[in-house]
């Protein structure tokens, strides 16, 4: 929840959420998907175009923002809501959404902004990209009730394993993986991405990423959280960090803790 003038993130495995806050960053770029919805005038840059309002940014496209308010996603391309956000960009670096006035959500509702993220909040920003049914891809991570009991049972050792500082990387190969729950290595990535709307590799480094930014939450250092997470050194979970979200770890910390 966030209150005027804060700032509301929500993470999961494939989507970093971020409103409210206040963005002026230079050029740069990350792996995941950007998608900006401005409440107040902004400009958005990429490969020299200057535009301001809603807008999707390619994955590895570099681009510099400056946005006083707003709702800020990162999305991962290999995921349900990556690949249909790639299929409405169709290949350009960038797409700003230009529809009729009435159908388009020139800025996102004060409300949405104070009370925190939600799929109803934002279903006028998918109605006007055209993919609807993204509303639905939060669900992936709001329950595990109608979930595959497998999945449901390896979600569980997964926040187990996480908890208790004992991640070790080999264990969870998709072929170890799919052993244990008894399935084929292709079944079990199959049947993981039709429960979970993610690929299997990209949501466990996503899980990887959010334990380090756990640990140094709780007052671990740098090396504890990189041997944590399952990294090989401070500077490898840097670089990936940094290359999935266009900042430090550090700079990640700063904006959870406004």
């Amino acid at each position: 929840m966030a209150g005027p003038g804060q700032t509301t993130v929500q993470i999961f495995p494939g989507l970093v959420a971020v409103a409210g806050m206040a963005i002026d960053a230079e050029a740069h770029h990350h792996y995941g998907i950007q998608v900006v919805w401005p409440a107040c005038a902004s400009e958005l840059e990429v490969e020299g175009q200057v535009a301001d309002g809603l807008a999707v940014v390619a994955s590895g496209q570099p681009h510099r923002l400056s946005m006083p308010s707003g709702i800020l996603l990162l999305v991962e391309p290999r995921s349900d809501l990556g690949e249909a956000l790639q299929a409405f960009l169709a290949g350009q670096p960038v797409r700003w959404v230009v529809s009729e006035p009435a159908l388009r959500p020139c800025r996102p509702s004060p409300a949405l902004l104070e009370s925190g993220l939600n799929a109803e909040g934002l279903a006028p920003l998918w109605r006007a990209i055209g993919i609807p049914g993204a509303c639905g891809f939060w669900a992936h991570w709001q329950s595990r009730e109608q979930m595959d009991s497998r999945i449901a049972r390896l979600l569980g050792s997964l926040d187990d394993c996480f908890q208790s500082e004992c991640i070790k990387p080999a264990s969870w190969r998709a072929s170890e993986v799919a052993k244990s729950l008894a399935l084929s290595e292709s079944r079990f990535l199959h049947l993981f991405r039709q429960e979970m709307g993610i690929a299997w590799r990209p949501y466990l480094l996503w899980r990887r990423l959010l334990c380090a930014v756990n640990v140094l939450r709780h007052g671990g250092n740098a090396t504890d959280a990189a041997h944590t997470a399952g990294f090989s050194d401070n500077a490898h979970l840097s670089r990936t960090f940094r290359s999935n979200f266009g900042m430090s770890i550090r700079q990640a910390l700063a904006v959870m803790e406004r």
